[in-house]
């Protein structure tokens, strides 16, 4: 296998996945976007991402460029598909929880 086609490594993947550098500026590291809201091209566009049929961004809260690069970044080193960022420990745990449990489960924790 020739260097160029070499997969990367994780440690290339640590700094690199899940992002590629900016076509405009050619900055390397990720910008940190602190918009909490994004414009919509029309209300056509505005109603496909809302209705998940076109990707993009519609409020930080349910994601932004910034944390998209992080989740494509875990996924890269963790060898998955896609990955989800949470803002603490126990968001992560209820979205665990809830994907496993359906409606009428009794979850028992310590």
């Amino acid at each position: 296998m020739s260097e160029l086609n070499k997969p990367q490594e994780f440690e290339t993947l640590q700094l690199h996945a899940g992002q590629v550098p900016d076509p405009t500026t050619n900055a390397r590291a990720v910008p940190i976007y602190a918009s909490t809201s994004f414009v919509f091209n029309d209300s056509n566009h505005g109603a496909d991402l809302f209705s998940l049929k076109a990707f993009g961004h519609i409020y930080s809260r349910i994601g932004n460029p910034t944390v998209d690069v992080f989740e494509n970044r875990i996924a890269a080193l963790e060898g998955g598909v896609a990955a989800i960022a949470t803002a603490s420990g126990q968001s992560a745990q209820f979205l665990a929880i809830s994907t496993i449990a359906s409606a009428g489960d009794n979850i028992v924790s310590t």
